[in-house]
C-alpha cells in the first residue's frame, strides 16, 4: 500500500504530486484544506517512502490510489493532483469515476508529451552517486552542473537520504529512468463528466490553448484558471493563490 499522511475531518480530499516528488509537496494545501476536509496526502510509487515496483504505467499507479481509498474505506473523494498526480488522478476518473466527487488537475495535460522536461534531472540523479560524498552541501555541488536552477535542485534534493552506509536517493531511479515514457503517456478511458477544475501556471508549456481538445474531449465539464506570473511550480510560487482556488472549488 502507499505510504500515506492523513489529516482534518470532513468530506475526503486526496493529494497527489508530481515526478521526482513526495507527499510533502504538498502540504502547503493540506494544511490549507484541514479544518474543512479529510486530506490524505500520498507517496506515488518509486517515490517517498513507499513501495518501489517495475511498473510505472498510469494504470498501475491510479489502482494504488483506488487500493489505498479501499483500505481507508474511503468510497468516494475529491482527487487533486499536479502534474503526473494530475496525469495519476485523471486515469483514476477516466477508469472509476464512481469514486471521484470532483477533480482539480494542477498545470499538467490529458495528452502524451513528446518534449522530455526531465533529462537533465535524471542526468543528475544517475551519475552521481550520492554514497560517495560526506554531506548535503557536496551533493548539492555535484548535482548542480546538471541542474541550474536552484529552486529544482533544492525540490530533487528532498529526495536525498542518509543511512548506515552514507548517502542514498529514496527514488526508485532505475525504474524511473527506464520507465520514462510511460508518465509521457495520455490517461486513457471513458470521458469523465464531474466537475473537473484544471490550473495552469501562466508561463508554463505543459497545459496551453493546444491542449484543449484533449481537454475538453476527456473531460467535458471541465475549467480552466490561470495563476499568472506563475511556472509549473504554481502552487509553490503563489501558494495562497493557488490554496484558494482548490478550497473554492471542492467547497
Amino acid at each position: 500500500m502507499l505510504n500515506y499522511q492523513q489529516r482534518g475531518q470532513g468530506p475526503d480530499v486526496i493529494l497527489v504530486h508530481g515526478l521526482f516528488g513526495s507527499l510533502d509537496n504538498l502540504g502547503n494545501l493540506a494544511r490549507a484544506l484541514e479544518d474543512a476536509f479529510t486530506v490524505t496526502t500520498v507517496d506515488l510509487r518509486n517515490h517517498g517512502k513507499s513501495f518501489h515496483s517495475d511498473d510505472m504505467s498510469l494504470n498501475a499507479m491510479s489502482e494504488d490510489i483506488i487500493s489505498l481509498m479501499d483500505a481507508l474505506g474511503i468510497a468516494k473523494a475529491h482527487l487533486v493532483g499536479h502534474s503526473l498526480g494530475g496525469k495519476v488522478v485523471m486515469q483514476v476518473a477516466l477508469s472509476h469515476p464512481e469514486r471521484v466527487a470532483r477533480l482539480v488537475l494542477a498545470d499538467i495535460a490529458p495528452v502524451t508529451y513528446q518534449h522530455r522536461h526531465h533529462d537533465n534531472v535524471f542526468e543528475a540523479l544517475t551519475h552521481v552517486d550520492p554514497a560517495g560524498y560526506n554531506s548535503r552541501k557536496e551533493v548539492e555541488e555535484a548535482v548542480s552542473p546538471y541542474i541550474s536552477e536552484p529552486g529544482v535542485r533544492l525540490f530533487i534534493l528532498k529526495n536525498l537520504q542518509k543511512g548506515e552506509q552514507g548517502f542514498y536517493w529514496r527514488l526508485n531511479v532505475p525504474v524511473l529512468v527506464s520507465r520514462y515514457d510511460e508518465v509521457l503517456k495520455a490517461p486513457e478511458g471513458q470521458p469523465f463528466s464531474g466537475p473537473t477544475l484544471f490550473i495552469k501556471g501562466g508561463d508554463s508549456p505543459y497545459l496551453t490553448e493546444a491542449h484543449s481538445g484533449a481537454v475538453q474531449e476527456r473531460f467535458p465539464g471541465a475549467k480552466l484558471k490561470v495563476i499568472s506570473g506563475t511556472g509549473h511550480w504554481l502552487h509553490a510560487e503563489k501558494p495562497a493563490v493557488f490554496n484558494k482556488l482548490v478550497r473554492d472549488f471542492l467547497s
